[in-house]
């Protein structure tokens, strides 16, 4: 990450992306709030609405098709990296405001966990340009998984719609797509001159720091140098995952024991499907292989706090 002097807003045409899809009374509020303390501070400011999530990357075209020169995304991970994806090679500048459950990119930016905080850090902050992930043409921000992951985020889902979005519910759909694994994954990995042939239920390829010291997994110092730390587990069986999720949670999973750590720049992954779901910072996509795992440097700029340090 590299850093720029503090940012002025006075010259600066801004436009707010915002998810819509959470409930109009709640995104009404947050969008009056915004513009209060954002509006007095910028040359112009508009508001571009999704009223559906898959409308976040048109949303996202629309701001910078007006000349937006920062573009502010309003939600969870999967709104950010849809808005990053747009943004990225760009030269504008996207800032960030916290609005989903887990929020890894806005955490491990350190914008602030709330709406209030992220609005100061936009205020008083600075541009920093950070690397993004890109798996076969798609940029992502915290991380690309194959394998078990994309049949969690789909029970995720359904779970959501019974009971909420919650912690406790994204937990609980790790537990139910993990009591109904059937067969691992055969892939191919290549990294560099070098192909393994390898059974496993998961390979997730790492990009966020912060989420890996969140959950307790080894990478992270890899992943601010920049490279992509790839997970690949070593559980075959249902309850043999269950174990290593419960270990996780206490913070007690282990390299050797439980996964093996690959950390690479440039890296393909061959499952022998014609398409495959991916996931993607919690979103899913269905792409063809094999899957080209590359890093783009200085991809994407970020307000950050003025007192972040690299």
């Amino acid at each position: 990450m590299s850093l720029s002097p503090q940012l002025d807003l006075s010259a600066a045409r801004l436009s707010v992306v915002l998810n819509a899809a959470s409930g109009r009374k709640d995104a009404l509020a947050k969008e009056r709030m915004i513009r209060e303390r954002l509006e007095p501070a910028v040359q112009s400011f508009t508001v571009h609405a999704a009223r559906k999530g898959s409308a976040i990357l048109g949303a996202a075209r629309e701001a910078l098709g007006d000349g937006a020169d920062i573009v502010v995304a309003l939600g969870g991970d999967g709104t950010q990296s849809a808005v990053a994806g747009v943004l990225a090679g760009s030269g504008k500048v996207m800032a960030v405001l916290p609005g989903g459950t887990f929020n890894y990119f806005a955490r491990g930016l350190g914008v602030g966990e709330t709406l209030e905080a992220a609005l100061d850090t936009i205020l008083s902050g600075q541009v920093a340009t950070i690397d993004l992930g890109e798996v076969n043409g798609r940029l992502f921000l915290n991380n690309a998984s194959f394998g078990i992951y994309p049949e969690i985020l789909e029970r995720r889902e359904a779970v959501y719609k019974r009971w909420g979005r919650s912690r406790i519910a994204a937990y609980w759909s790790v537990l139910l797509a993990l009591r109904d694994l059937r067969d691992p994954m055969h892939l191919a990995l290549t990294v560099g001159d070098e192909t393994r042939h390898i059974h496993t239920p998961l390979a997730f390829a790492a990009r966020s720091p912060y989420q890996l010291e969140a959950l307790g997994l080894d990478g992270a110092e890899a992943v601010r140098a920049g490279h992509f730390a790839l997970f690949l587990v070593k559980g075959q069986r249902p309850v043999e995952l269950m174990l290593a999720a419960i270990r996780l949670a206490f913070g007690t999973i282990s390299r050797g024991q439980d996964f093996e750590l690959v950390i690479a720049d440039d890296l393909i992954i061959d499952t022998r499907h014609p398409t495959r779901l991916v996931a993607f910072d919690g979103e899913k996509a269905r792409l063809t292989g094999p899957f080209h795992l590359q890093m783009h440097r200085d991809a994407l700029s970020v307000i950050v706090p003025a007192t972040k340090t690299t």
